[in-house]
Formats: structure tokens, C-alpha cells, sequence
């Protein structure tokens, strides 16, 4: 039996799902309201309900979307950050600053791992001084190369910490490391990557310990906990407490594997995810889900962080209705619950409901309030509710264009692979999300494509989170003249031959994904992994060849484990 939970903005999603049989089969389902400031007595109130009737002894895996650390980073709810930048020559470190304790340290490496400047201990251990003087204990240490060589951020983290990684002492209890993050050579996406895992980082452990508690508490220890990530993937939850910013926002990936795990697409497509408070947008390639391959940008700040491509725009079904002249609107505020569900305010939910498109909640409530707002903007409750309803559709339309020109005009990069040349033209809608079935016929209108919400639709991302299948990835770099390789997210160094070949950097990268996946206790299939990058240039010297360089990547492919069709 497997579980999944997606706390969304306005609604907890869960399901129970027996997979014992060759195909799967939802055995529960609920929807409790999310309560911002109690996200884990939502999580609770939610097992409670989906296990009912359920027993909890087969019950192997529960898959947890969450929206606390995009919550935390919105609210502005996030710890004090010491930021330590080793950033070298060339650059304007100032230009990247994130917060109060940034500190520009002396040093540096080259693009290949060469120490050309020392760090200077008096001016490291000043920094690290100023930063507990303000009460900071979390820090965040880059620099520029460290993924080529991570010695100065190393020569940190034993001030800090100790000798060993992730050890507490007087100076620090976590400490995020700019080459723990991935092989890219991004120094400003790094610095923010590594800033907002330590910002949230406390919140989110915490978090997690309470779920652990509450799992024990239900005699559900045994349970194993993953959580979604950004990129359609899940982590273990011991992993995600170490790389937190890496569930920065899961609720649309599960939007997506949702969508995978109930729907067959093949064609170019769009992915409508109607919930309470927003709509999220995606967009398919025959067949397969797009990637931010650069990482997604959190607030003004890009990250390394790699998610699905996603668009959130401000209409769902708690959207507060106004009128504006002539013109009516639908968010993107929310006021509260529609009024069928006794909120103060009209709803495009009871908009929906007043036009015979839905029968959700108290319908003689959705009447009686469209009624008397319709009366005090001098327009009738008829005309206020097609208004209401036509323009979310319109607006859903116009900002689904919107994407699609913007996908159009750059490379289209799927979850498997860059598609040249491609261009989107898409043939069908699929809907989900609590509103989905009462939108069909209005965004058929509006679109003229076919569309479908399919069995389940009101909790397709809690089935998108209970099927999706754990991913990793490792990058492995290569110098034959140095005769050095190394993985600088697993932190792994080894001497090599000058005879080192790109077919064995192939095999040493997928030997040590598939440990790694052992290391974190997870069946590791070689079936699902694939190199999604290798590339190799030789080192001149004069008129010689004096090694070569080497950089190959490779993953577990991102997907559902099973479908439901």
C-alpha cells in the first residue's frame, strides 16, 4: 500500500493506493482544508481520514508534497544565514549578496581545481566571529571553482564544524557546501542555492520531526517517508533534511506525475491544474513534461535548483470575484473560502455553482451572496456568475498562449532530453484539481481543443506523489593530467590512469549513482538510469596533448512507478 499526501494552498490532498495487483487501484481518497500555520495537523487530520478502514500494517511508503519552504521563503519565516563567498578574481561578489552576514573571503581556484590564492585564517575566522556576533549559526559557504576543487570550502566547514561534515560545535550547526549542490559552473545561482537551504533548513527539520513523530504516534514507523521534489522526483526524507531547498515547490511536480500516473499523453499537450487558490500551467512534448534546465528562480534569485516547467497564475476556485467598471474579475486575491463553504465573499466556485456547472458545498449560499453582490454593482446574478466564468477561462487561455510563445521561442528541453528544433503546438487539455470537471466546457470554448479530467481528477497530485519514483543524478569530472576524478555532489576524489577513457568515465558515473542509491537505502534498478551528458576535450600544451578533461552526467529518470490506466 502506498500513500500520498499533497498540501497544497487551500486543500490537503491524500490517497491510499493498493499495489498489490498488476495494476493500481485507489482504495481511499479525501481532501481536509490546509491550515497555513498548522501544516502538519493538516498532514495528521488528512492520514487520519485516507486511512480509514485501511489497514496500516501494509501500508509501505507515504510520498509528502509539501509547500512549507516556498511558504517560509514567501512569508519571509527564514533564519539568519552567515554567507561565506570565496568568489576570486573577475567578479563582483557584491552583485550576488543575499542577506545581512555576507562575507567576500580572499582566495581562489581556477576552472581547473588549481589553488591560485590561499584563504588568509585571520580574515576566515573574523568573518565566521561577525556572523556569531549577530546570532547566526547557519551558514552557507561558495566558491567559485569548489566544483573543480572544494578545498577552501572544506578548509571552512573544519572551522566551523569540526572535522566531520554536517558535525556540530559551538560555531555552526549546519553548514551547506557550494560543491555539495552539483557540477554546474554557476557561482551566482550557487551562492542563492546554497543561501535558501540553509534559510529554511531549520523549519523544515522540524517539520520532518514531527511527521515522524505523528507516523509513530499512528504505529507507522515503519512507513518510509519521501519527499517531492521540484524536478517530478522524490528524495528520502533523511536526504531532504540535508537539501531542503529541493522541495521548493513540489506541489506543481506533482501536478505533473499526477497527470503522467492517470493520463496516457502523447501528443504536445497542456496541463490545467486547477486548485483553490491558483491554476498551474504545464506544457508537454509529445508526450513528456518540460524542464527548467537552468533551475528555477526563487523571488528574483536563479538557483541550481532543476524543476518542472511551471507557470502559477491566480485563479482557482476560492479566487474572490470584483468588478471593475463594466468589468468583472476573478482574483487573484483570496478573501477566504467561497460562500458555499460559509466564506464572506463570492467565489469563482460560486460562480460555477450559480451557473449549474457544479453543485459544491451550500448552493443555496452561492446564490443567496452572488445575489447580493450582483445587486450592489447594479448588474444582474446571471450575468455576474457567465462574466465570473468566462473570464477565469479567459484569462487561464490567455496566460497558457502566453507560456506556449515563450517555450516557442528557446530550446525545448523534455525531462529525458533536449528536442531540436521543436516547436509547440498543442492538441489536447488534460484538467485536474478540485474545479476541473465544471471548467471543461468553458475552456473548450475558449481553447477548441479537446479536453479531459480524468477518473480522480479532484486528487491528482496526491496520486501524482503516492507513484512518483525516487531520482538522483551525479556529475563526474575527469582531468587524465592531473590524473584526478572526482564527484563533487557525493564528495568523492580518486587517482586515475593517464589512460583514462570517456567509456570509463561512463561506467564510474553510473557505478557510483547506483551506490549511491544503495547508500540511501533505495532498490537501485539500472534499467532507470540513463547519462544525459559526456563530453571530452583534450589539454594542449604547445604542439602537444598533454591529458584530457572530462565531464559526464547521469540520472535516474524522472517518472511514476506505475500508471493507473
Amino acid at each position: 500500500m502506498y500513500l500520498g499526501i499533497d498540501v497544497g494552498g487551500t486543500h490537503t490532498d491524500a490517497v491510499a493506493l493498493d499495489i498489490s495487483g498488476p495494476g493500481v487501484e485507489v482504495v481511499s481518497a479525501c481532501k481536509v482544508a490546509t491550515r497555513p500555520r498548522d501544516l502538519l495537523g493538516s498532514v495528521r487530520e488528512a492520514l487520519e481520514r485516507v486511512l480509514q478502514g485501511v489497514d496500516r500494517a501494509k501500508v509501505k511508503r507515504l510520498n509528502l508534497s509539501t509547500t512549507l519552504s516556498t511558504n517560509a521563503i514567501v512569508e519571509g519565516r527564514t533564519e539568519e544565514v552567515g554567507v561565506l563567498v570565496i568568489p576570486g578574481p573577475g567578479m563582483d561578489p557584491t552583485d550576488y549578496m543575499l542577506c545581512r552576514d555576507y562575507h567576500v573571503l580572499d582566495g581562489a581556484m581556477d576552472h581547473r581545481g588549481n589553488e591560485t590564492a590561499r584563504l588568509d585564517n585571520t580574515q576566515c575566522q573574523a568573518a565566521i566571529a561577525s556572523c556569531r556576533a549577530n546570532g547566526v549559526n547557519t551558514f552557507a559557504v561558495v566558491g567559485k571553482f569548489s566544483v573543480r576543487n572544494p578545498l577552501h570550502e572544506n578548509t571552512l566547514r573544519h572551522m566551523l564544524c569540526g572535522t566531520r561534515e554536517g558535525q556540530a560545535c559551538e560555531r555552526a550547526d549546519f553548514v551547506t557546501l557550494g560543491h555539495q549542490l552539483g557540477g554546474r559552473l554557476n557561482f551566482p545561482r550557487r551562492v542563492a542555492t546554497a543561501y535558501f537551504n540553509c534559510s529554511v533548513r531549520r523549519l523544515y527539520n522540524d517539520f520532518a520531526d514531527a511527521v515522524e513523530r505523528g507516523l509513530e504516534a499512528m504505529d507507522m514507523a515503519h512507513v518510509r517517508v519521501n519527499v517531492l521534489k521540484a524536478d517530478g522526483g522524490t528524495m528520502p526524507l533523511a536526504f531532504s533534511r540535508r537539501m531542503p531547498v529541493q522541495s521548493i515547490f513540489s506541489g506543481p511536480a506533482a501536478s505533473v506525475m499526477g497527470i503522467i500516473a492517470l493520463c496516457e499523453i502523447i501528443h504536445d499537450s497542456v496541463i490545467l491544474d486547477i486548485g483553490g487558490t491558483t491554476t498551474d500551467i504545464a506544457v508537454f512534448a509529445a508526450g513528456s513534461p518540460l524542464l527548467e534546465r537552468d533551475g528555477i528562480a526563487i523571488g528574483s534569485h536563479p538557483t541550481l535548483v532543476r524543476a518542472l516547467k511551471v507557470k502559477s497564475i491566480g485563479v482557482g476556485g476560492d479566487s474572490a470575484l470584483s468588478v471593475i467598471g463594466d468589468t468583472v474579475r476573478v482574483g487573484p486575491r483570496r478573501l477566504g473560502p467561497s460562500m458555499a463553504a460559509g466564506g464572506e465573499h463570492p467565489t469563482l466556485t460560486d460562480a460555477l455553482n450559480c451557473q449549474g456547472l457544479s453543485a459544491v458545498g451550500d448552493v443555496d449560499a452561492s446564490r443567496n451572496g452572488m445575489a447580493a453582490f450582483a445587486e450592489a454593482h447594479t448588474i444582474s446574478p446571471d450575468k455576474l456568475a457567465a462574466q465570473a466564468v468566462d473570464a477565469a477561462a479567459r484569462t487561464i487561455h490567455e496566460q497558457t498562449r502566453a507560456l506556449v510563445a515563450e517555450i516557442n521561442d528557446q530550446p525545448v528541453y523534455t525531462i529525458h532530453e533536449l528536442i531540436e528544433g521543436k516547436r509547440i503546438v498543442p492538441r489536447k487539455l488534460y484538467l485536474m484539481g478540485g474545479p476541473a470537471e465544471a471548467m471543461r466546457m468553458p475552456l473548450f470554448q475558449r481553447f477548441q481543443l479537446s479536453n479531459e479530467a480524468p477518473e480522480h481528477f479532484a486528487v491528482a497530485n496526491a496520486v501524482g506523489a503516492a507513484l512518483t519514483r525516487t531520482t538522483t543524478d551525479v556529475e563526474l569530472f575527469a582531468d587524465t593530467q592531473k590524473h584526478i576524478m572526482f564527484l563533487p555532489g557525493l564528495g568523492h576524489h580518486e587517482n586515475i590512469p593517464g589512460t583514462y577513457t570517456l567509456e570509463d568515465a561512463k561506467r564510474d558515473a553510473m557505478n557510483h549513482l547506483l551506490a549511491h542509491l544503495a547508500d540511501l537505502r533505495l532498490s537501485a534498478d539500472a534499467q532507470r538510469a540513463e547519462i544525459t551528458h559526456a563530453s571530452s576535450f583534450n589539454m594542449v600544451d604547445g604542439m602537444r596533448t598533454t591529458g584530457r578533461n572530462m565531464r559526464v552526467k547521469c540520472q535516474i529518470k524522472p517518472g511514476v512507478e506505475r500508471t493507473l490506466g
